[in-house]
Formats: structure tokens, sequence, C-alpha cells
């Protein structure tokens, strides 16, 4: 299993996953399908099929010309999201195959759409797993809540992304790493592994290079918005339960002039 990023408007990821064995491929978000489509000539590959995390134009604004340009593409978005070109809607535990080795699970994360989906994506057994959360979960960040609650929230970053294994790379929507670990600080000042991530993703800013991959377990570490359950972290926020720090949190963010 092979991942490449692939910049796109002002901020944005697409991301092209390739199965080595059999050279078949999917793109997660082609806003800009002709980069995609490059990218996947080059490398000898047939892209098979679209991973669309949620309806937003600058997610699934390419959807329809990719559609063209690849007659019979499948394009995969949630059920519960209007999802522009689906051709395949996806629920919570689906499964799709690529290739040979690459297997992709469905996981609903509502709440900046209600029907937004993370793809967990795993290949051989010695392979890192990778999940691809749009606009979800960012690098020390979250979506804003669009259409969704705190506790939706909680559910999909806490639970759901939360859970999976500490090693997993994360592959986000946005390039937002050094705004979000910025205000991560003023959050938990004391926290030398955000201070760290900060330095070495201000290092990448100017070298025009990406933050993504992140880790689950990094995350864990330097994303406020998954580090709710700490009592500490509540009681800076003047909160005493995961949901409503979630909920501050968010507030502060949204109101934040970093």
């Amino acid at each position: 299993m092979k991942i490449y990023h692939i910049p796109c408007l002002q901020d944005n990821y697409s991301y092209l996953i390739i199965d080595e064995t059999t050279k078949e491929a999917a793109a997660v978000d082609p806003v800009e399908p002709e980069k995609v489509l490059q990218l996947a000539n080059q490398h000898g590959v047939h892209l098979s099929f679209v991973l669309t995390t949620h309806k937003h134009w600058d997610h699934a604004g390419g959807n329809e010309k990719i559609k063209e340009l690849v007659p019979g593409i499948k394009v995969y978005g949630g059920s519960v999201d209007d999802v522009k070109g689906c051709t395949n809607k996806v629920d919570n535990g689906d499964k799709i195959s690529l290739g040979a080795e690459t297997n992709i699970l469905c996981l609903h994360t509502p709440c900046h759409t209600l029907g937004h989906i993370s793809y967990y994506v795993t290949g051989k057994e010695e392979e890192t797993p990778a999940v691809f959360t749009g606009d979800t979960l960012f690098i020390a960040g979250c979506g804003r809540f669009f259409e969704g609650t705190a506790e939706q929230m909680y559910q999909s970053l806490c639970v759901t992304l939360g859970s999976l294994p500490k090693p997993t790379q994360v592959y986000c929507g946005h390039e937002y790493t050094v705004k979000n670990l910025q205000f991560a600080l003023t959050v938990e000042p004391e926290n030398t592994k955000i201070v760290e991530k900060l330095t070495w993703s201000q290092n990448q800013e100017k070298a025009s290079l990406p933050t993504v991959p992140s880790t689950i377990e990094e995350e864990l570490e330097t994303n406020p918005f998954m580090r709710v359950e700490i009592s500490e972290l509540q009681q800076k926020v003047g909160c005493s339960s995961p949901i409503e720090a979630l909920r501050e949190i968010r507030k502060l963010k949204d109101n934040w002039r970093g």
C-alpha cells in the first residue's frame, strides 16, 4: 500500500492510495481530478474508485468531472450526505476492497456534516494502517460543528477515531496544522509535545512541505479536542465533562484570532 498526498485549491489535500500488487488505485476527495489522474498515470496505476469524505464542494466538487475523465468509475460517499456524483452510498462498517491486499473500512464520523465518512485503510500485516479523516479530524484540530453537536464530535473523535491503533497514520483534508497547534498552546501552554510539534510544523511550512500524516498517538498527545477526557484540561476551560469541554474548546477556537 502506497499513499501520496496531492495539494489542491488553497490548502486542501486529495490523496491517491495504491495497491502495489495489482496497481489499482483509489482517490480520496479528488477536487482537482486532473492532478489526481496525472499522478496515477505517472505511477502507472488504474484508478478504480473515489472515496468522498463529505459533501462540501472542496471535497466532492471534482466527482462529476472525474466520472467524465474515467468512464465507469465508482464514487463512494456517505448515505446521509448529499454527495455530488456519488454512485455507491456507504454506511458505518461497510467494507471496500482495493486490489488484492488493501481493505477499506467506512467509519461514520458525523458533526461537521451529518453524513461524514472517514476511511480506515489496512494493507499487508506488516504495513501501518491509515485513516482519511476529511474535515472531522485535522492535525491538532477538528472541523467546525456545521451540522452536528458536541456529543457527535466526541463520539467521532474520541470514540471512533480515538480507538484506532495508535500507530495509524492520519491523513486529513486541509493543511491547518500550524494554526491548530498555536491554538492548542493557548489551551495547554505547558504541553511540551505541542511545543515540539509546532516547531516541527513551522519548519515543514517554511520548506513548503506537508505536515501530513500525523498518527492517532500524536493526536492523543497534542490535539486538545481529543484530550477532553483529561480532567486537568477540563478544569482549564471551566468544564466538568469531556463533552462540555469539547463544546467549550470549539467555541474558543471559533472566536480565536491567531
